[in-house]
C-alpha cells in the first residue's frame, strides 16, 4: 500500500485549529476499533509512505511511532477518510496483539453497566514488562 500523499489530499482534510485531525485505528480482519490518536499531515504522509501508524503526540508535542517503546507495531493496511473530510480510520495489523498501554487489545475496554464503567477486557501483558522491557 506504500503511497506518498499528494497536497491535495492534505488540503481535503478538515484539520482542527491546531493542524490535527483524529485518526481511528481498526483491525483490518475483525473490525474492532483498537484505539483512537491524532495524526498532523506530517504523521499521515509518513504513515502512508511507511505502512506504519505514526501518530502525534499532544502530550509530548511530538511524533510517535506506534510501537516505539512497546513493540506493539500498526502495520496499515488501508486509509479511509469519512464523508465529513474530518477523521481518518486505519485498518491495521497490530503487532503482538496489544494496542493499549493498558495492556490490552483495544483501548475500548470499558462498557457502562449500571451507570458505571467497568472494565471488560481482561490485559494481556502487564504494562510494567512491556514498557521495561527496554530498559
Amino acid at each position: 500500500m506504500t503511497d506518498t500523499l499528494k497536497d491535495s489530499s492534505l488540503s481535503a482534510i478538515k484539520w482542527t485549529e491546531d493542524g490535527l485531525v483524529p485518526a481511528i485505528a481498526q483491525d483490518y480482519q475483525t473490525g474492532r476499533v483498537l484505539m483512537m490518536a491524532w495524526m498532523n499531515a506530517e504523521a499521515l504522509s509518513l504513515t502512508a509512505r511507511e505502512n506504519r501508524a505514526v501518530y502525534w503526540s499532544r502530550s509530548r508535542g511530538q511524533l510517535w511511532r506506534k510501537g516505539e517503546s512497546s513493540g506493539h507495531v500498526q502495520h496499515v493496511h488501508d486509509i479511509r477518510l469519512d464523508c465529513d473530510a474530518d477523521v481518518i480510520v486505519l485498518q491495521v495489523e497490530q503487532v503482538g496483539g496489544i494496542a493499549c498501554h493498558t495492556g490490552r487489545e483495544s483501548c475500548f475496554y470499558r462498557t457502562l453497566k449500571d451507570g458505571e464503567w467497568q472494565a471488560v477486557d481482561a490485559i494481556i501483558k502487564d504494562p510494567e514488562d512491556i514498557y521495561s522491557a527496554g530498559q
